[in-house]
């Protein structure tokens, strides 16, 4: 029976403030799916580093005859054969260090033939204008500086370039949206809060003489909150679970059918559906219990009798 009576009150408080209702699930759904979505961002950014970290090197490029007249690092001249063996063995003996690859004049001449074979330029590039240089894969990519402390400046060195440095723009930018996309939400997350503080407060004010006969006959405090409680929750799951329908539909419409698509997108490692599915459950639990704490909140102050 006392189960009955609270599902009816929940059926009537829904029904008496239905627009307020609406826009509590439109807010939560929204500031759900944002967070949602910042975390999957997170995710995508951490997936993304360990994929490309993985696979960039740390470039040791080493001093031609063109540099030695050009670039004040190669004053001293060409590389010799002395020094490229000593920096080969200088490498192989540190720690940080796993696989070291020298890559030939000829060899960088092929390779960039290979790619820019067809540009206008790619006629005026000559073998003896290319420099020698060792690749390096590091165990560890954040350790870039203990190379480049060990090698730049050393005679016959004309530069080190950490390929990691090209992808850094990258995540900074995607931090930087997934930031931007955290203060929406949590913007959206604020005015949630606040529907469902007026809501409860429009509700409880509506039912005054309801609760206030209530007390009278001797209902406790929780039994006359919990059908607000419950309406509040209920709103709040429904925009939980409209949250991870957007999650679900984004994650299958942006990427499924329109990133991993791309050419240019082929390289990139996205996360997958399992990534999606296991942030549901907390999306749906916030969507539940934030609205069920703030409407216990809220009758703190406005259920009075």
């Amino acid at each position: 029976m006392r189960a009955q009576f609270v599902l009816s009150e929940i059926g009537v408080g829904l029904r008496r403030n239905l627009t307020m209702t609406f826009a509590v699930i439109v807010s939560v759904a929204l500031s759900l799916a944002l967070f949602g979505g910042a975390l999957l961002m997170r995710e995508q950014v951490s997936t993304m580093k360990d994929f490309w970290y993985d696979k960039v090197n740390v470039s040791i490029f080493l001093c031609n005859k063109n540099d030695a007249a050009t670039s004040p690092k190669c004053a001293k001249g060409a590389v010799t054969a002395q020094q490229k063996q000593q920096i080969e063995a200088d490498l192989k003996k540190m720690d940080v260090v796993d696989v070291v690859h020298h890559e030939t004049a000829e060899e960088a001449y092929k390779h960039y033939r290979d790619q820019y074979g067809d540009t206008p330029i790619a006629s005026t590039i000559t073998p003896d204008q290319m420099q020698e240089s060792f690749r390096v894969k590091l165990d560890d990519p954040e350790k870039y500086k203990v190379v480049a402390t060990a090698f730049a400046g050393r005679d016959g060195v004309q530069s080190v370039q950490d390929q990691r440095n090209i992808l850094e723009n990258l995540f900074s930018l995607m931090n930087g949206m997934n930031i931007a996309a955290l203060f929406v939400m949590a913007l959206m997350l604020v005015i949630a809060l606040m529907l469902i503080v007026n809501t409860v407060r429009v509700s409880a004010f509506s039912r005054r003489r309801e609760t206030g006969i209530m007390r009278l006959v001797g209902a406790s405090s929780f039994y006359i909150q919990m059908p607000f409680i419950m309406e509040a929750a209920f709103a709040g799951l429904l925009g939980g679970v409209v949250a991870s329908a957007m999650l679900l539909v984004g994650r299958y419409f942006l990427i499924d059918h329109g990133l991993a698509l791309s050419e240019k997108m082929q390289l990139v490692n996205f996360i997958g559906w399992d990534a999606v599915v296991t942030k549901l459950p907390l999306v749906i639990a916030i969507g539940l219990l934030m609205p069920a704490m703030a409407a216990f909140i809220a009758l703190r102050k406005y259920l009075k009798v």
